[in-house]
Formats: C-alpha cells, sequence, structure tokens
C-alpha cells in the first residue's frame, strides 16, 4: 500500500512539474499570439475560479484555484463563438499565422526539454565512473569476436590498439579509428599478462561503433547488480523479485552491469536462468523464465522487466557547446523514442497497457523527488516536456495538431471547413480523449495494485 507521505510527494510533485510543462506550453502559443497582434483575453495559471490576477492591455493574467496547468484564451478561438470584424480575432489572421500559433506551444516545449538538458550537462553531468577506469572485462559472450580473440571475463585491458592501460573512454575513441582492421591487445589475467587481436567489424556505418558487439562488455561497478524498480506483469514480478534484491550470481556467472547480463539473455535465447539474489541478508535461489519485450529504443530482446540502481558515477561540468551537442543527441533520441512507441502501438507491436497516464506519470514524479536525484528529476522533466511537444502535434482534434491539420485542408480547398463540422468532430474526438484518459489511469491503478 502507498503510504501517506507517498501519496502527498506523487501528488504535489506531479501537480509542480505538470503545471511548469503546461504553462510553458500555454506561454509558446501566448508569444507567437502576442506576435501575430492576436487579442488575448486570459492567461490563466491553473483552471477554474479566478483568485487573484491583474489586468494588462487587454489581458488577464490570473491564478485560478484548481491547480492543473493552465490555458490561454484568444478571442475567436473556440468553435461556435461568434466571429467578429475585430482584427484581434484569431479566426481574423491569416491560416498562416495560425498555424504558427500552433506550433508555439509544442516548439516551446522543445526549447524547454533542449535548455534543461543543456543546463544538466554544464552544471551536473553525472558520468559513470567506470568509464574513466581501466577496462575490465565483465563478461565475454561466446561466438563474439572478443572471445575468438581468447579474452575471457575478469581480464583487465592493459595495451589497446597501441595504448598503454587505456579507459573505456579512450577504447571507445580509439575503436573509431581502427574500424574494419586488426586491433592488437593485451590483457592481464591473474598476473599474466595475455597478446591477442581481432577484426573489428563496425555495422553501424561508422556513426556509433558499438564494441559490445565484438564482445567488450564493461565491468561497470565493484559491486553485483542491485535492483532499482520492477516492472508489473514481467517474469521478475511474477517471480517474487524485489527493490533491493542483489544479484549475487545468474547461473553462476556474476555480472557487474546490467548491460552484461542482459546480453547474456539474447545468448541463452529466453532459456530458464536461475539467479542467486541476496535480500536482507538471506541468499535465495530464483528461477526465471525470460521473454521477449519489446523496447522502443533497444527493439525486441529478452528481459526479465526490471531496472537497477545506476553505477556510481561522479560531475563533470560540459563547455557550452558540448553541453548543447549533449543536449540535441539526448533530445532526438527521446524523440525517436516516443515516435517508436507510437509507431508500435499503431502496428500493435506494443500494448495499450504498456502506457502510462496521470496516475503513472505521479509515481514517477513522486520516485523522482523522494530519489533527491537531480540527473533523474531533470531527464523526467525532459522527457515529459518532449512527450507533451510531440502528442500536441498528432493530427487529432483539440490536440494542437489537430488544429493545424483543419488550417492545411482550409488552406488547400481555399475556404473554410464548415463550422457544423468542425464542432461534431472537436466534440467526437473530446469523447475519445476522455474515454483513452479513463482506461489509462484504470490501467495505472491496476499496476499498482499488482506493484502492492
Amino acid at each position: 500500500m502507498h503510504t501517506v507521505y507517498e501519496f502527498l510527494v506523487s501528488v504535489f510533485s506531479f501537480v509542480i512539474v505538470l503545471g511548469i510543462m503546461v504553462i510553458v506550453h500555454e506561454f509558446g502559443h501566448f508569444a507567437v499570439a502576442k506576435l501575430c497582434k492576436v487579442r488575448i483575453e486570459a492567461f490563466a495559471v491553473g483552471f477554474g475560479p479566478r483568485i487573484v490576477g491583474i489586468i494588462r492591455g487587454g489581458t488577464d493574467y490570473r491564478i485560478n484555484a484548481l491547480p492543473f496547468g493552465g490555458y490561454v484564451k484568444m478571442a475567436g478561438e473556440l468553435p461556435g463563438e461568434e466571429v467578429s470584424d475585430d482584427p484581434g480575432d484569431f479566426q481574423n489572421h491569416p491560416r498562416w499565422q495560425r498555424i504558427l500559433i500552433g506550433l508555439g506551444g509544442p516548439t516551446a516545449n522543445f526549447i524547454l526539454a533542449f535548455a534543461l538538458m543543456a543546463g544538466f550537462y554544464m552544471l551536473h553531468n553525472e558520468v559513470p565512473n567506470y568509464l574513466s577506469q581501466p577496462a575490465v572485462l565483465d563478461w565475454v559472450p561466446p561466438t563474439t569476436d572478443a572471445a575468438t580473440a581468447g579474452l575471457k571475463d575478469g581480464d583487465k585491458i592493459v595495451r589497446f590498439a597501441g595504448k598503454q592501460n587505456p579507459s573505456w573512454d579512450s577504447i571507445s575513441a580509439l575503436i573509431q579509428g581502427h574500424i574494419n582492421q586488426a586491433i592488437p591487445v593485451v590483457v592481464d589475467r591473474n598476473g599474466q599478462q595475455v597478446a591477442s587481436s581481432f577484426l573489428f567489424h563496425d555495422e553501424s556505418g561508422g556513426t556509433h561503433p558499438d564494441i559490445a558487439s565484438i564482445g567488450l562488455l564493461p565491468n561497470e561497478q565493484p559491486t553485483p547488480i542491485t535492483v532499482d524498480q520492477v516492472s508489473p506483469g514481467t517474469p521478475a514480478a511474477r517471480a517474487g523479485i524485489l527493490r533491493g534484491d542483489q544479484f549475487l550470481s545468474v547461473d553462476g556467472h556474476v555480472f557487474h552491469g546490467l548491460s552484461s547480463m542482459i546480453d547474456y539473455l539474447q545468448f541463452g535465447k529466453g532459456a530458464p536462468i536461475n539467479i542467486s539474489v541476496l535480500r536482507n541478508g538471506t541468499v535465495l535461489p530464483v528461477d526465471i523464465t525470460p521473454v521477449k519485450m519489446d523496447q522502443p529504443k533497444e527493439g525486441s530482446a529478452y528481459r526479465i522487466g526490471f531496472t537497477v540502481v545506476p553505477p556510481p558515477s561522479h560531475i563533470e561540468q560540459m563547455a557550452f557547446a558540448p553541453a548543447l551537442a549533449a543536449s540535441f543527441q539526448f533530445n532526438q533520441e527521446q524523440s525517436t523514442l516516443i515516435l517508436n512507441v507510437l509507431k508500435s502501438l499503431f502496428g500493435h507491436r506494443m500494448k495499450m497497457d504498456s502506457l502510462s497516464g496521470p496516475i503513472g506519470i505521479a509515481q514517477q514524479t513522486g520516485q523522482a523527488a523522494e530519489s533527491h536525484d537531480l540527473g533523474y528529476i531533470i531527464k523526467l522533466m525532459t522527457m515529459i516536456s518532449i512527450n507533451l511537444g510531440i502528442l500536441n502535434l498528432l493530427p487529432f482534434p483539440i490536440l494542437d495538431g489537430g488544429l493545424i491539420l483543419f488550417l492545411l485542408i482550409e488552406s488547400a480547398i481555399r475556404r473554410d471547413v464548415n463550422m457544423a463540422i468542425k464542432e461534431r468532430v472537436y466534440q467526437a474526438a473530446f469523447i475519445l480523449i476522455i474515454l483513452f484518459a479513463v482506461y489509462i489511469s484504470v490501467n495505472d491503478i491496476t499496476k499498482i495494485a499488482f506493484t502492492h
């Protein structure tokens, strides 16, 4: 059961985070509308009755009773409103200006996401310690180039492509200059140096050489894997895996990083595994059968359904230009991830049950707030902002994308769509969104029930 404290933290953090996202979104519409000289009747923080505010330039800047987001009310904006001759009315502006106003909200969310991550990288960039430490192999998958070259679990790489005592960072950099070349390597194995070499075949086209594909899986931490969260309805949840469990070994292999264990599951092709779990000082044997799960970023892969406590890290402050580049890459990856989720849903490769709604998001924001992990909080806010921007661009009535779609249709046919048709479409869309919200919320509650 959730404690009252957890519930209050989840609600409070959800209100704050969603409030910021929505206000920024609405400010995007507001700013572009102002530039286009559309008359703004109200810029509201929250919904419901007006508590306090100030009127400036004909706009009521107000704070309302219910602190859930906010809105911008433009003159002549809503379907069914009487169209006047007022040049400030939304409907009296050129369609291209109305399209720009529709794009203003999502664009503001994208700008916020970019700024959040750029600031994070400049001020509080968390970098795993293992990247700058001696390169020790956690697991060498059979049949890989590294295994063929004779490398083994626990080997410490003392020379790689001519560099003495390389770190994982330097190995990742060196390998980019040795694509499709034989790479000499020397490892320390129980105090003895063993020399070998292997040919690195890069399948990424040189853009993101993958050292894991040749069997170089790093030891990420001195301790075994520790479970952070268990996803409901997964093999891990059914087997009784709990938060805080340590995986001392998997089929006798001791893994010091999630990437190594995931790679091991792929090698096993779904075969049952036995995990030696340390829980509150007691060692428990747990049998689990991995299943294939569709992950938008990684694709379909064998998993058991849990996340881990991140490996030890330290803070590095990036310079301005690298921080902008890192933020752009992070946001690009997250945008691709969201689009892949939508593609998987429409392609019936992912179930609707895997989506999270307001209750699920509240859970995540509550966990972020309780963790006091600035990186987790900033990344979660960034992903919510990107989600909000992309979802609002979907060509569905009521959303900004629906408005833009109607405007594009009207531009193509050179006349307005009949207002009665618009009203019916908006009413139907509103009902569908309410039903969808109810379904997602029930799904979130069901997930909570399964995990408590």
